[in-house]
């Protein structure tokens, strides 16, 4: 009998999930500690007033992010656990039904009636548990809810994010100030937007052009409101 050789492949699925919070901090903090400078500096502010109003930025978006990635992706891991809990109960009292379940999904996939059956068999003599989360529920090892990661994630890459418009607004002379954040704040998101989708081995200039140009907006909007409180004041 031919023995079965090991083929060993690396998919992008198995990042989704610190991947995701990532490029969302990052992209997020990048966004909006930059709209605040633009805004501020739109205003005629001094460079003290927008250094302010950036590392507020910079701290209260990093704790934002943090409460609301754990807050969501807990309340995703509560509904998990709950259909898992439901899942394991009806395994333990309807087995039957659950493994005529099993064989119409097979079957729904292209199986024969036969041979779906078979498959559910042997997989409910298995880990059953695991089988229905996977072909019944949708829910895998590899996009299972972390709520703590997810949190670390984004608040760590807002962090980051926030901090490059941070130091070019210490750095660029107040007069041209506008200008240089935002080419910076573009110029980074292209990078993030072309690192997002080497990870998540996509195509880049997609991903390029979605996050400078939503970046573009935010940037612009912030520029035309500081303008005109600004003006107001």
């Amino acid at each position: 009998m031919a023995r079965l050789k090991a083929h060993v492949e690396r998919h992008a699925v198995s990042r989704i999930g610190w991947l995701r919070a990532a490029v969302l901090g990052a992209n997020d903090g990048i966004v909006s500690t930059a709209a605040l400078v633009v805004g501020v500096a739109a205003a005629e502010a001094s460079r003290g007033p927008i250094l302010l109003a950036a590392g507020a930025g910079l701290v209260a978006g990093a704790m934002s992010m943090a409460a609301g990635e754990y807050v969501s992706v807990s309340s995703q891991a509560d509904s998990e656990a709950a259909d898992l809990a439901r899942e394991r109960e009806e395994l333990a009292t309807r087995p039957e039904e659950e493994l005529d379940e099993m064989t119409a999904i097979y079957v729904a996939r292209g199986l024969t009636p036969d041979l779906a059956r078979q498959v559910a068999v042997q997989l409910n003599a298995g880990d059953a548990l695991a089988a229905h989360a996977r072909d019944e529920l949708g829910i895998s090892e590899h996009l299972a809810a972390r709520p703590v990661q997810a949190a670390l994630t984004s608040a760590a890459t807002f962090a980051v994010g926030a901090a490059m418009p941070l130091a070019v607004t210490a750095l660029a002379p107040l007069a041209v100030m506008i200008p240089v954040v935002t080419a910076a704040t573009l110029l980074a998101l292209a990078m993030l937007g072309w690192l997002g989708a080497w990870a998540g081995g996509a195509a880049p200039l997609k991903s390029v052009i979605r996050v400078t140009f939503w970046g573009a907006l935010a940037l612009a909007a912030t520029a035309l409101i500081g303008k005109a409180f600004g003006a107001v004041v």
